[in-house]
């Protein structure tokens, strides 16, 4: 469940791209979760077409999800809409999104774009855009130049066919599908929420999701010469399916809608976190072994770990500085120093658990509130709380941190009053000799507690943004100054994302 300060960060974010009423509608669903468009209607006090209308933006621009539902004891259904909160958070990463494509494929950069700002669009209507943003005097590219590059943005996951429109769901069946449980494997639980319940059913398969454009030639026998691999053996596959070629590629370029994968951003995003987070830490050699790790990356068959083999490791290594020298023992040697197991299906590959790095940054980032807000000695008995997992005894946290008795139950006060942690007292010994003392432990809900902070810090951040930009449309005399602070606000809430996309995302 989203927090009030996430849903009108949320509506906010709505609200600067399509204005209130969409704003409300979408604020309505995440508010009262799943409702049929006459529910919408009677909470706002719009007119159907007002809501219908807002809806449909949404869904163009992957916010909102319909789906049908069974109504009453019959086989009727109604259409339900379903608010995407992570989507709708995810347009503030958009430049981020456009960062990791323009240091892997930066010539399908302009494409990308297009996906993000419209939320989604047919292959041919890429093509117009692409011609239509050429500057006058500029060569305009060739339709087949443009499919080529978008054909390596779906093989690489980065964009996919948009879902099933309207997909049915039973908010009552308690299990997932037989073939929905096949298609979304990362996300399959005991506990899945209806939320992405919804999500998990109306997501194709990844044959449906990453299938690319047929790449047609007007001699089919120098396919396989075609340096783009990937587009020839998409024809070689259709070919053997019997599919006509020329057919599907019509279709596919005129109905089928495309949107941006956001799983494999927010994967390319994390992974660059944890390399980034422990490289400072570490020696030069090792570096060059954690880099070249990295660096190679087989495959992204979940979004909480990396592969890579050693044979890709060792030569990216060999052409780093020093690296020519090391032997296979060494780079092994340091792997598992680094936590990188050997891979359990793979005997010549290793793999790294991305959760690993992302808990213990999340730790760190809990940990510098305290420090910041209370000081070092709160930091060290927060941090000790941490580490143990479970109910530590006063006693015990005034021998292990060291601190003088007052200050230890002084500062535990202060992190109870705030929240921060959780007390309990347990009563010790028999009869008349009966004591009493108390045991600590971290805040359950404390992470949760956390986010919600983020959220509305964020909140009022775009608030003052917001309200600054306002003043300089009306132009005010201190313009300069404004500048600098609008600029100045806008990099603290990138910050700010950042912390934000590191609990809620990874």
């Amino acid at each position: 469940m989203v927090s009030q300060h996430g849903i009108l960060l949320a509506a906010g974010i709505i609200f600067d791209h399509f204005g209130p009423l969409v704003s409300k509608v979408c604020q309505c669903l995440l508010r009262h979760g799943a409702l049929p468009l006459q529910e919408i209607v009677r909470c706002l006090d719009l007119s159907p077409g007002q809501v219908k209308n807002s809806l449909l933006v949404l869904i163009q621009h992957n916010c909102v999800q319909a789906f049908s539902s069974p109504r009453g004891g019959g086989d009727k259904t109604s259409t339900h809409y379903l608010a995407i909160f992570d989507n709708i958070l995810h347009r503030l990463r958009f430049s981020k999104f456009l960062s990791v494509i323009r240091a892997d494929i930066p010539e399908s950069e302009a494409l990308l774009e297009g996906l993000l700002h419209n939320g989604r669009l047919t292959f041919n209507q890429l093509v117009e855009r692409a011609i239509y943003k050429v500057t006058e005097g500029s060569i305009r590219p060739a339709r087949e130049e443009v499919r080529m590059n978008f054909n390596k943005l779906v093989y690489a996951h980065y964009v996919e066919r948009c879902p099933k429109p309207e997909p049915f769901v039973d908010p009552l069946q308690d299990e997932q599908p037989t073939s929905t449980r096949k298609r979304a494997p990362k996300t399959v639980g005991k506990n899945v929420s209806f939320d992405k319940k919804v999500v998990n059913t109306a997501s194709l398969s990844d044959a449906e999701k990453f299938s690319e454009i047929p790449y047609i030639t007007e001699d089919a026998s120098h396919a396989n010469d075609s340096p783009h691999s990937d587009i020839a053996s998409a024809k070689r596959k259709h070919e053997a399916l019997g599919i006509d070629e020329e057919l599907n590629s019509t279709i596919a370029e005129n109905e089928v809608l495309w949107r941006a994968n956001f799983e494999k951003f927010i994967f390319c995003l994390k992974k660059k976190f944890c390399a980034e987070r422990k490289k400072p830490k570490l020696k030069v050699i090792s570096r060059h072994i954690w880099e070249s790790f990295f660096e190679d990356n087989l495959t992204n068959k979940d979004d909480n770990s990396v592969t890579s083999t050693l044979n890709s490791i060792l030569d990216r290594v060999g052409q780093k500085e020093g690296g020519a020298s090391m032997t296979i023992e060494h780079v092994t040697r340091v792997l598992e120093e680094l936590n990188i197991c050997p891979s359990s299906e793979d005997p010549d590959a290793f793999t790294l658990d991305l959760s690993r790095i992302v808990e213990a940054s999340q730790y760190e980032e809990m940990e510098s509130l305290v420090k910041k807000k209370y000081g070092q000695q709160a930091f060290t008995i927060f941090r000790l709380l941490v580490t143990q997992d479970c109910p530590v005894e006063t006693d015990k946290i005034i021998d292990t941190t060291i601190l003088d008795k007052q200050i230890v139950h002084g500062t535990l006060y202060k992190l109870w009053k705030d929240d921060y942690i959780d007390s309990e007292r347990i009563a010790s010994g028999t009869g008349t000799g009966n004591s009493q003392f108390f045991v600590w432990r971290v805040k359950s809900t404390f992470q949760e507690q956390f986010i919600d902070n983020l959220y509305h810090a964020a909140l009022n951040l775009r608030q003052i943004i917001n309200y600054i930009i306002e003043l300089l449309l009306e132009g005010s005399k201190d313009e300069t100054k404004l500048r600098h602070r609008k600029n100045i606000l806008i990099l603290a809430l990138t910050r700010l994302d950042d912390s934000l996309m590191l609990f809620h995302d990874f």
